[in-house]
């Protein structure tokens, strides 16, 4: 008879520490690999903008600082006067007054872009297919149509003798208007000019506007109306939130090319009459290449840069408080 051994064998060996497998971890390389891709992506276009546009800002700070006038041009002398040129620009009671001008013209004729190209962008949203397409035909040509073009238009269609405003005007029953000039005062030209900026700049707003229009859900409009809410209530409550964003990106943009408009002013008339519609992008002209004054020009031009430069700031700190409210 041969006895049995009870042999128990552990249930569970432990391997040795030196025999243990250390988890894996992502390597530190790897991981530093990824942060500075996306950064060597967008170098060669931050290398493009510095060379574009840094190169070109830092040489009109340099001007701003130099009397550059055409002696100092055609001699080639390097005369540096520091802040002279600011100085002289900011004590002359022509600048203050042609920059409220401007502000002031700015701001007229971008309100009037937003609220004509919203009721356009709204209309569109409304209209019969083919009608709106005649419509949206008629805005790409009138955005298209080139800006010496349409300025010749316009002045031809307010011409004191021979415009067609005025016999228009006359036999609607406003008989004073016979003969009478447009661009007699400084007021009544910027009108013309406003009303000209206003024809190039609403196609692309209108579009813009109709486009955030069409991202909005057709069931968000039918739930207001089931809850009651009549068409201006539903505008405020739903079309409004969801086309702010947009609202905020072209009124940026008009204003930037509004507050430095000059093709138009110039064309019609040269910031006439008696400068009385000469705005801060004239002026700037006027003192630098028709003045041979390059040092004071740049001067002007800086300090157009830097309110431009604030109102981009402005722009993205808004930008950034919409991104974070759409994410919380």
């Amino acid at each position: 008879m041969t006895a049995t051994q009870d042999v128990s064998m552990p249930a569970r060996s432990t391997p040795p520490a030196s025999t243990r497998v250390a988890p894996h971890r992502p390597r530190r390389t790897g991981r530093m690999s990824e942060r500075i891709v996306p950064y060597l992506l967008i170098l060669p276009a931050l290398v493009a903008i510095l060379v574009l546009l840094g190169w070109p800002t830092l040489q009109l700070l340099g001007i701003s600082l130099r009397r550059l006038d055409l002696r100092e041009l055609v001699t080639g002398q390097l005369v540096w006067v520091g802040f002279d040129n600011f100085t002289a620009t900011l004590s002359d009671p022509e600048f203050w007054q042609i920059t409220v001008r401007t502000v002031v013209f700015t701001a007229a004729i971008v309100l009037a872009t937003l609220l004509v190209s919203l009721f356009v962008a709204l209309l569109m949203r409304h209209l019969n297919p083919v009608i709106r397409v005649v419509l949206q035909v008629t805005l790409v040509l009138a955005w298209a149509t080139p800006v010496i073009a349409t300025t010749t238009v316009f002045q031809w269609m307010f011409d004191q003798q021979y415009g067609i405003l005025n016999k228009t005007l006359d036999r609607l029953g406003f008989h004073g208007f016979i003969g009478f000039s447009w661009f007699s005062s400084g007021a009544s030209t910027l009108t013309v000019i406003g009303l000209l900026i206003l024809w190039q700049a609403v196609p692309f707003v209108a579009f813009t506007l109709y486009a955030g229009l069409l991202g909005v859900p057709a069931e968000q409009f039918e739930a207001a109306a089931i809850d009651g809410a009549g068409a201006w209530q539903s505008f405020w409550a739903v079309t409004w939130p969801a086309i702010r964003p947009i609202v905020t990106m072209v009124t940026f943009l008009s204003v930037l090319w509004d507050f430095k408009v000059f093709s138009q002013v110039w064309a019609i008339r040269q910031g006439g009459p008696d400068g009385e519609s000469t705005t801060l992008p004239v002026y700037l002209y006027l003192k630098g290449i028709a003045g041979s004054h390059f040092g004071a020009s740049a001067a002007i031009a800086t300090l157009m840069l830097i309110v431009l430069a604030v109102l981009t700031g402005r722009y993205i700190q808004l930008l950034v408080r919409t991104k974070e409210g759409d994410i919380s």
